[in-house]
């Protein structure tokens, strides 16, 4: 089955999760996308002035880890990890700059996916950002809260989705300065993502430095990578598993 697909339309480079699934983060599909990402580094003659762009079919954008496919796995659970951290070092090593177009749900690891991204437009008529492991049980690893940290810059914005588990539409995402831009329905959002890129591409900027300039910024992240502590709590994921 296909997991994503690329579609490249001029210096756009546009990643679209397929299917109607939950497109839910394993490794077939983190190495989908890692294969997708590979293809574009490839493309040297394209990286400068580019940008690449991720949204997804259907009603989720992503719905966090596949906490079914692990089971209670320590290897399982390990390899999902350690699949999804080299993901992510690839996204902020990434030579270029990235836009995610959340048109449904993203919960989780899903949300941890599209905070990845440098900018952030979402759907205003469905779905929410989530971090789901305090209502289901699951201690957050501190390598994602070095993402929601770099991501979410008000205190009590960053204490409510951590703690409370609270879920923020786009709108309310949007006043929190956490995504970029709002839009009514998904097809809104696709083309909103389009022409942020296509404002981006002017610039012309020189992918190498672009990358190696958000490594900098993201360094709290990068130093957090090494480890993900949450991979030895196997009852807990057990736990979660049972509650979905």
């Amino acid at each position: 089955m296909e997991m994503c697909n690329l579609e490249k339309r001029d210096k756009l480079f546009i990643l679209t999760l397929t299917g109607e699934d939950e497109h839910r983060i394993n490794p077939a599909r983190i190495d989908a996308i890692r294969s997708a990402l590979n293809q574009i580094r490839s493309d040297s003659t394209s990286l400068s002035g580019s940008v690449l762009i991720t949204t997804a079919h259907g009603k989720f954008f992503s719905n966090g880890y596949d906490l079914s496919w692990a089971g209670s796995s320590p290897d399982k659970i390990r390899l999902m990890s350690s699949k999804l951290r080299e993901l992510v070092a690839d996204l902020i090593s990434f030579p270029m700059p990235t836009v995610a177009a959340i048109t449904g749900h993203a919960c989780a690891a899903g949300l941890i996916f599209a905070f990845c991204h440098d900018y952030i437009v979402m759907r205003k008529d469905r779905g929410f950002l989530y971090m789901s492991e305090t209502d289901i049980g699951l201690k957050i690893p501190a390598w994602f809260i070095a993402v929601i940290s770099c991501k979410i810059g008000a205190a009590k914005v960053r204490r409510d989705v951590v703690l409370k588990a609270k879920k923020l539409t786009a709108e309310q995402a949007l006043e929190s300065g956490i995504i970029d831009a709002a839009f009514d329905t998904a097809a809104e959002t696709a083309e909103g993502a389009v022409e942020l890129g296509e404002k981006l591409v002017k610039n012309g900027w020189n992918g190498q430095v672009y990358g190696e300039n958000r490594k900098q910024l993201y360094r709290e992240i990068l130093d957090k990578l090494g480890v993900d502590e949450i991979t030895d709590d196997v009852n807990n994921v057990a736990i979660a598993t049972s509650k979905m």
